[in-house]
């Protein structure tokens, strides 16, 4: 396991430059080759503001499920791992800035399986409670995000692996 961390780690590195421009040159903002930081939410129009406080919300509610829904495990571990690789792995390890694009990427790449259980078990197909609601709202959440991200996460790979 330790040697397969290592090897992506290392693919990673090989396949992304570490940054193809100085960070005091790219700016700050939502968009995909845009700085994705404190500055950037702040440039953000007024709805990424508020969509970024209804997706945080809705996952950290998915944290009441979390003992005994695999569903809600997979969602918020995802969000939580998808966080931590991002900042200890990609930026303070590799150097990568956080721009919006890698930011999408990741959570293509980390909320993929909780989106996958949701879809394939529908708990909010089934028995009426709160968490048929929340598993309903949380895949409606993903989906919608993944709308951007997508778009977001091909301008990113396009422009650091053909740049």
């Amino acid at each position: 396991m330790h040697k397969k961390l290592i090897c992506v780690v290392v693919a990673l590195a090989l396949l992304c430059p570490v940054s193809v421009m100085a960070q005091e040159t790219i700016q700050a903002g939502n968009q995909a080759l845009e700085l994705w930081n404190e500055e950037g939410i702040a440039n953000s129009p007024t709805w990424v503001k508020y969509w970024l406080g209804i997706m945080m919300f809705s996952f950290a509610l998915g944290l009441l499920f979390i003992w005994k829904r695999i569903e809600a495990r997979w969602v918020v571990g995802g969000l939580i791992v998808g966080i931590l690789f991002s900042k200890f792995i990609l930026e303070n390890m590799m150097g990568l800035l956080p721009l919006s694009g890698l930011v999408a990427l990741m959570h293509l790449i980390f909320w993929t399986p909780g989106l996958y259980l949701l879809l394939r078990n529908r708990p909010f197909m089934k028995e009426k409670s709160f968490y048929k609601y929340w598993s309903g709202w949380i895949t409606l959440v993903i989906i919608f995000s993944f709308i951007f991200d997508i778009r977001d996460s091909v301008i990113y790979l396009h422009h650091m692996l053909l740049g």
